[in-house]
């Protein structure tokens, strides 16, 4: 790697709550970290965009920031899936926000197109969240701009406005878009037909560089001319790579938790996995590693329905600094039956067709938070079921200091090893393992225990009602 040896490392993260922009030393050690929230906003064309123009100014300070205190050798771009940016002569068009619904007609004509579950790997899944959605919406609403545009995947996209070199990558293609065969490593009938992977950009490596910093970013930001920019990296799939430095992991079977505004469990098996067993009706998918290898993933928003469960009144409260009361106001709750059944983020997760409900609804805020704890075991364990999870399993993400959730997940799944990785950088090591490969994470994983007090009738209950409002 020459000079950038003795250079720092930028990982950009483009969450879609938040955008972080962190500092690293060459030997791996956190400097500096910056986080904006993401705005909702309305493209020219009057539909809801990602907000880009946002992040890029927050890039652009940050990185003049950064700057200026030490020498930038490389920047490393990670972000969220069901997402892509078409770029076009001088700019791109304003990408979509994947939570927006499609319009009625639209969708109804996107749905008939739609490749089977068997070859894509992708379920049908609500508004953008399938980037073929997206991209049928544009083509619709923006005809000549969509036709003489090129796609770029989403980490992809900042690697291209840094660096000027459009790419794809195979992590963020094969993310529940439709728009690939996982098992193939090519693009999807449906991409074909409609003439998009002729847009696509080159495939590139997440490892690649893709060139230097352009001559722009150069002088807006003060950055050395020899600064490289990497292709990057889907963010599940960066924690895979995080995870697969520990010395406990390594290339054995695994499963990984990432936890957020989505709790996305990912399945990493030295043999083939068996993709036909899973169940597209519930959120599961295949996503695809940065080795090209496909992963049996589920999902459900978990981060998203624990603000709905708690319903603060101001701030979320922080489950670490209230792990003692959090532990026994769950066990009360396990033994009165107090219960959130899903779905309270209708449409994603194993049970997206069910109406979210309480039964015995605490009436205050840490109550409530403990029962979000283990709903979101529940949850979790269930999804983890769906996809064969077997042997060790890594929690990681913001909700690794929830001790009433990891307790109970651990109690759920005695057959398992559950780990926390403790650090709250795991992302961005998997994004620097890319350019410094061989790095040992700077925290050991540490082994989960189960809870204080059983919750197996618990759980059957829960199990119960949900069979019952099914039906069955």
């Amino acid at each position: 790697m020459g000079e950038q040896h003795k250079d720092c490392i930028v990982v950009l993260d483009v969450g879609k709550t938040l955008a972080k922009l962190t500092l690293w030393s060459p030997q791996g050690e956190l400097l500096e970290r910056r986080t904006r929230p993401n705005e909702r906003k309305l493209s020219q064309a009057g539909y809801p965009t990602l907000d880009v123009a946002g992040i890029e100014s927050f890039l652009a300070a940050t990185l003049t920031d950064f700057a200026k205190q030490q020498t930038i050798g490389t920047i490393v771009p990670v972000a969220h899936g069901a997402s892509g940016v078409v770029l076009e002569a001088g700019g791109y068009i304003e990408p979509l926000d994947y939570e927006a619904p499609l319009p009625d007609a639209l969708w109804a004509s996107y749905l008939e197109q739609r490749d089977p579950f068997a070859e894509t790997g992708s379920p049908s899944l609500p508004g953008g969240l399938n980037l073929g959605a997206q991209l049928h919406w544009l083509e619709a609403v923006l005809p000549q701009r969509f036709a003489r545009g090129t796609l770029v995947t989403y980490p992809q996209f900042w690697a291209w406005l840094l660096s000027g070199v459009a790419a794809t990558e195979v992590t963020s293609l094969g993310v529940h878009t439709d728009l690939w065969r996982p098992a193939e490593g090519r693009p999807s009938a449906l991409a074909e037909r409609r003439g998009w992977a002729k847009k696509f950009a080159p495939l590139r490596k997440a490892s690649e560089v893709l060139g230097t910093v352009s001559a722009e970013w150069r002088t807006r930001c003060g950055l050395p001319a020899h600064c490289r920019v990497v292709c990057g990296v889907h963010d599940s799939n960066a924690d895979l790579l995080a995870v697969r430095a520990h010395p406990k992991i390594g290339n054995q079977e695994f499963s990984v938790l990432s936890t957020g505004t989505w709790f996305i469990a990912m399945r990493s098996s030295p043999e083939q996995p068996d993709l036909q067993s899973l169940p597209e009706a519930r959120d599961c998918l295949v996503n695809v590693n940065a080795f090209g290898i496909p992963v049996p993933s589920s999902r459900f928003m978990g981060g998203r329905e624990t603000e709905l469960l708690e319903d603060a009144s101001g701030e979320q409260l922080d489950p670490a600094a209230h792990e003692a009361d959090l532990l026994r106001r769950a066990a009360v709750l396990a033994e009165e039956g107090v219960f959130a059944l899903p779905a309270f983020q209708q449409g994603v997760g194993p049970f997206p067709d069910h109406d979210g409900r309480w039964i015995g609804r605490p009436g205050d805020q840490l109550g409530r938070r403990a029962a979000a704890g283990l709903y979101l075991a529940l949850m979790a364990d269930t999804a983890l079921g769906l996809i064969g999870s077997r042997e060790r399993l890594v929690i990681e993400g913001r909700f690794i200091g929830d001790a009433v959730f990891a307790q109970a997940l651990a109690s759920l799944r005695p057959q398992q090893n559950v780990y926390l990785a403790p650090s709250s950088n795991s992302l961005c090591q998997g994004a620097i393992s890319l350019v410094a490969p061989g790095q040992v994470p700077e925290s050991k994983l540490v082994e989960v225990q189960a809870l204080p007090f059983a919750i197996a009738r618990y759980a059957a209950q829960w199990r119960e009602y949900l069979a019952a409002a099914a039906g069955g």
